[in-house]
C-alpha cells in the first residue's frame, strides 16, 4: 500500500512539475534553440554535443522558470479560466511558495548553464525571463500591446541557439529573431481568438482591437505577410552566413502561402474553428521552416 502511495505521489509531483513548467511548450521552444545552434556552428565554431546538451537543459530551465513565475503571479486569474483552473497552483496541489521556489531554482540553474556556454547566451536568457514575467504578464490585463511585448521574449529562442554556437549577435541572429518575432502575432492572435471567452473571464486583452472582428483578422493577415518576407530574407544574400538556396526559398514561400491562406480564411469566416486551424498551421509553419533551413545547410 505504501509503495503504491509513494508511486502515486511521485507521479503526481512529476505531472505537476510538467504543468508548472509547461513541458510541451518548453520542448517546442527548445526545438527553436537547437535549430538555431545547428544553423550557427561552423569550422570556426565547431559543433559540440556538450554545448548542445547544456543549451537544451538551460533553455528548458529558462522557459520553465518563466512559466512558473507566470503561474504564481496569475494564480487567482488562472482559477477563473476553464483552460487553466486545473493547473497545480490554482487547483491547490502546489503552494504558491513552492511554485516560486521552483521558478527561482530553475532561473539560477538556467542562467548558470547558459553562462557556461557564453555570457551573451546567459544575458539573453535572463532578458527573456524578465520581459515575460515582469512586463508581458502584467500588461495582459491592461492592453493588447502585451502581445507585442511578449513577442520579444518569444522570439529569443531561435536566435539564442545561434548565439550559443557563435558567441556573436550579428545580422544572422537578428534575422532569426525577426522571423520568430513576426511569427508570434498570427500565432497568438489565433489563440486569443480561439480562447476569447475564456480570456475575457480573467480580463486579458490579447486581440489587437479587443474584439473578434475583421480588423483583428486583417492585422493577422498583414503580420503573416511580414513573417513570409522575413523568412525569405536569407535567400537574398544579405544576411551573412545565414543563407538558403533558391530551392529552399521556394519551399519557404509555399509554406508562407499555406499559412497566409488560413489567415485569409480567418478573415473570411471569423470562426473559432478557423482560428484553431490557423493556430495549428502556425505551429507547423515555424517547425517546418526551421527544418528546411537546417536541411538546406547540411545538403548544399
Amino acid at each position: 500500500m505504501s509503495a503504491t502511495t509513494n508511486s502515486f505521489s511521485l507521479k503526481t509531483v512529476f505531472t505537476d512539475f510538467k504543468e508548472i513548467t509547461k513541458a510541451g511548450l518548453a520542448i517546442s521552444v527548445l526545438f527553436s534553440s537547437i535549430a538555431g545552434y545547428l544553423l550557427g556552428f561552423n569550422d570556426e565554431h565547431p559543433f559540440e554535443w556538450s554545448v548542445l546538451i547544456i543549451l537544451a537543459i538551460g533553455g528548458y530551465c529558462m522557459v520553465g522558470a518563466s512559466n512558473a513565475f507566470n503561474q504564481v503571479i496569475e494564480k487567482d486569474l488562472d482559477a477563473l479560466m476553464d483552460r487553466t483552473k486545473n493547473r497545480p497552483v490554482p487547483a491547490g496541489r502546489m503552494s504558491p511558495n513552492m511554485a516560486l521556489f521552483i521558478a527561482s531554482i530553475l532561473t539560477i540553474i538556467g542562467v548558470t548553464l547558459l553562462y557556461t556556454i557564453n555570457p551573451k547566451s546567459a544575458m539573453f536568457g535572463a532578458i527573456s525571463i524578465f520581459l515575460y514575467t515582469s512586463v508581458y504578464t502584467p500588461l495582459k490585463r491592461m492592453t493588447p500591446l502585451s502581445v507585442f511585448v511578449g513577442a520579444f521574449p518569444g522570439a529569443i529562442p531561435f536566435m539564442l541557439g545561434w548565439v550559443a554556437a557563435t558567441n556573436d549577435f550579428g545580422i544572422e541572429a537578428g534575422t532569426l529573431f525577426l522571423i520568430q518575432f513576426f511569427w508570434q502575432f498570427p500565432h497568438f492572435w489565433a489563440i486569443g481568438w480561439l480562447l476569447y471567452e475564456d480570456y475575457e473571464k480573467a480580463g486579458f486583452f490579447m486581440l489587437p482591437t479587443g474584439k473578434k472582428d475583421k480588423s483583428t483578422a486583417l492585422q493577422t493577415i498583414l503580420y503573416t505577410v511580414w513573417l513570409l518576407i522575413a523568412s525569405l530574407l536569407p535567400a537574398l544574400g544579405y544576411t551573412g552566413r545565414l543563407y538558403i538556396t533558391p530551392i529552399s526559398a521556394v519551399l519557404v514561400f509555399l509554406l508562407g502561402l499555406w499559412m497566409l491562406f488560413y489567415a485569409f480564411k480567418l478573415y473570411k469566416l471569423r470562426t473559432s474553428k478557423a482560428a484553431k486551424t490557423l493556430m495549428l498551421v502556425s505551429v507547423s509553419y515555424i517547425t517546418l521552416l526551421q527544418i528546411i533551413y537546417i536541411l538546406d545547410k547540411f545538403l548544399r
